[in-house]
């Protein structure tokens, strides 16, 4: 009986042996301010006001500051610093992953985003019928000089009522829904709640995810009571946030899905603790 002849696999050459490309020199002199690996996923925990802990899933933008005498950056190694850790992301962890990314890439300059959805459960004003309600958030973690700072941008929907419509209406307002987008940096924990309060009671009204119609007569009503144009909120919201010890520096925006025009209604404002 003969035997098939075994015939020899070739190895694979040791990675030491393969030619590093993004290592070499760039002779241009052209520092990047940014490089790295966008719209990346990866399950995360984040701290919960009412249940301790909530899981979810992030979406990553990963970047470094590349010197001008590097060719290239080594993208896999973003990858690697998000698997190094441990299988759910929390947001203590993503404070050391912002200095490993450097440290890994060998910049002195690195920025994360961490973008997920924040899920929140309301009760209805009136029957008291519970729902979730989904929030979009952001940590913005940015190594420079040494120290990670730690930025947290909450977006929250939101009712708005419109002041003119309802002094020129012999009955009935428009009103439409709202985005505000609130992003602090804080020199203490703030609790995601916190800031969601915060939009939700400076608006005409906010958003629930299940009413019933003794509900919804509530909130149309709380909302004709209420009326706000999007340069109240953001005014009414910062006025909260400038009287908070912990903010160092903010910015409120309001958008407004208008019911009645064919555009958005907008308005920005930014304050710093020294200013105040």
């Amino acid at each position: 009986m003969k035997f098939p002849q075994l015939v020899p696999v070739p190895m694979e050459p040791a990675e030491s042996s393969i030619p590093d490309i993004q290592a070499k020199q760039d002779t241009r002199k052209l520092a990047i301010d940014q490089v790295g690996i966008r719209e990346i996923r990866h399950p995360v925990k984040v701290r919960d006001r009412a249940h301790g802990d909530q899981y979810t899933v992030a979406t990553f933008n990963m970047y470094v500051g590349l010197p001008h005498n590097f060719k290239g950056t080594h993208m896999s190694r973003f990858v690697e610093v998000l698997n190094d850790h441990e299988n759910v992301i929390s947001v203590h962890s993503f404070k050391d992953i912002v200095k490993q990314v450097a440290d890994k890439l060998a910049s002195k300059t690195s920025s994360i985003e961490m973008t997920f959805p924040y899920f929140r459960e309301k009760s209805a004003p009136v029957t008291g019928v519970k729902s979730l309600v989904d929030y979009e958030v952001t940590l913005f973690g940015v190594l420079k000089d040494d120290a990670v700072h730690i930025t947290t941008r909450v977006i929250v929907p939101v009712t708005s009522l419109c002041p003119c419509s309802k002094e020129i209406s012999s009955y009935g307002a428009h009103n439409q829904r709202s985005h505000v987008t609130i992003t602090v940096l804080a020199e203490e924990f703030v609790w995601i709640e916190e800031l969601i309060d915060i939009a939700e009671s400076n608006a005409s009204s906010q958003l629930y995810g299940l009413l019933k119609r003794p509900d919804e007569k509530y909130v149309t009503e709380e909302a004709y009571d209420n009326p706000k144009f999007v340069e109240d909120m953001v005014r009414d919201i910062a006025g909260e946030l400038i009287q908070d010890e912990r903010v160092v520096s903010y910015t409120v925006e309001s958008e407004n899905f208008e019911s009645i025009h064919n555009h958005s209604a907008y308005a920005k404002i930014s304050g710093t603790r020294e200013e105040n």
